[in-house]
């Protein structure tokens, strides 16, 4: 019988505290718990598989940092790596030789990048990854899906999933008009909407950026031929297609998904993963286009803390963990045996469920059917989501506190925290089906 997590009054005064000197109490919007019921949980440290909070419970971990923590949280590696850089200090301002070695491994990984360029931040990769478009193709607008999200650009915080789709304003306020409709928009997987937007637009489209797997509305997987067919229309067009890797990237396989798929993408944009933690992402390409890069070039972007040596040391450490013989193979059959276990469990208790996975990447969804873009997405029970987010907490298993997140599988997760969460789900399924 699993033991029922009932004190969190620590997290309740912490909450307290911080909402009268933080925006809404939390510093990202999803972490408010508005879309699940209840107030957050303060978290006070990790290792390996499982989160603890500050009043001392501990939860199997199906969040990992949104996605860095693939080798498991506290890895003794990554720790030692980043306390030896740490102690020759934290920022300089300047070239370290970190930045090249772990650039080495990431342009070594992706037949598609010959260059790269760091930065601190998804949001900061995206970005810069469509100015670059736009210089190289002299074209102004770029085309989207539905329900993606790439970071909250003025410009690409339209029809965006993740948190704003929690909060039901898929559009934000301050984003001008103008700036919005430089956007174009697509559902995932239909390829036909992105022909008939390109009929019309194309050449003014600099490009099409995509997650190759959707990660910000759950786990929507790219349909046959949608990837192939997006490289196609750009080819045609003169757009270049930008992979959104962020999520996937080293985290589905060695890379990313480009190498599963084969589709190349011009532009790449990294994160989460290569920084184990730390605020690193990276966006890069071929050279001809990224020597269009400042100092090389006429696009510019900065950034002060932007290969810092902290961040590439546990960006250095987690690759090379992740780069050892059998890695991907196990995180993928971690991710399966999971993913089986809760659609048995759901099964067993007569409730509608849908899992996807691959890699140590994974979703679950209330539906009858598996979702294949945002309106399906949408469509799915979110208050059951919700109900099965809390009987899951109260069980010591940590989820993403909105249904229209992915979920994500460490190295550490063992047959015990695997054994557990299916134990967990399977009592929560049959409280909700009662």
């Amino acid at each position: 019988m699993l033991a029922e997590v009932s004190n969190r009054s620590k997290s309740a005064i912490g909450y307290e505290r911080a909402r009268r000197v933080l925006v809404g109490g939390v510093n990202s919007p999803v972490r408010a718990f508005r879309a699940v019921g209840g107030q957050p949980v303060f978290l006070e440290r990790a290792e390996g598989a499982y989160v603890f909070d500050v009043d001392g419970n501990r939860y199997v971990d199906l969040v990992g940092s949104w996605g860095p923590a693939i080798v498991g949280h506290a890895h003794p590696a990554v720790v030692e790596a980043v306390r030896e850089a740490a102690g020759r200090g934290l920022s300089f301002g300047a070239c370290c030789a970190a930045e090249a070695e772990l650039a080495e491994i990431i342009v070594g990984a992706l037949p598609s990048v010959e260059l790269i360029r760091f930065v601190n931040s998804g949001t900061e990769a995206t970005m810069s990854a469509m100015r670059l478009a736009r210089a190289a193709t002299g074209r102004s607008r770029v085309v989207k899906f539905l329900g993606c999200y790439h970071g909250h650009v003025d410009a690409l915080l339209v029809a965006a999933g993740s948190g704003a789709a929690t909060f039901g304003v898929p559009d934000s306020a301050g984003v001008p008009p103008a700036v919005a409709e430089t956007t174009l928009l697509a559902p995932y997987n239909d390829l036909g909407a992105v022909e008939r937007i390109m009929e019309e637009h194309g050449q003014d489209a600099a490009a099409i950026l995509v997650e190759p797997i959707a990660g910000n509305m759950g786990f929507v997987e790219p349909s046959e031929g949608f990837l192939e067919g997006l490289r196609g229309v750009c080819d045609r067009y003169g757009s270049l297609l930008v992979f959104d890797e962020v999520m996937t990237g080293f985290r589905v396989a060695w890379g990313g998904y480009q190498n599963v798929c084969g589709v190349r993408p011009d532009l790449t944009c990294l994160g989460k993963v290569i920084g184990g933690g730390m605020p690193v992402a990276a966006y890069g390409g071929p050279r001809s286009l990224m020597e269009m890069v400042s100092p090389l070039g006429p696009t510019y972007q900065a950034g002060t803390l932007s290969g810092n040596p902290v961040g590439m040391a546990a960006g250095l450490a987690t690759l090379r963990v992740c780069r050892e013989a059998g890695f991907y193979a196990s995180l993928h059959e971690k991710a399966g045996r999971l993913a089986e276990g809760l659609r048995a469990a759901a099964r067993e208790a007569g409730v509608a469920v849908q899992t996807g996975r691959h890699g140590g990447m994974f979703g679950v969804v209330f539906s009858d059917r598996r979702p294949r873009d945002f309106a399906d997405v949408q469509a799915c029970d979110h208050e059951a989501f919700a109900r099965f987010f809390r009987e899951m907490l109260d069980r010591g298993v940590w989820l993403p506190p909105s249904g229209y997140e992915a979920m994500f599988v460490s190295a550490a997760h063992d047959d015990a925290a695997i054994g557990q969460i299916i134990e967990a789900a399977g009592e929560s399924f049959r409280r909700m089906a009662s």
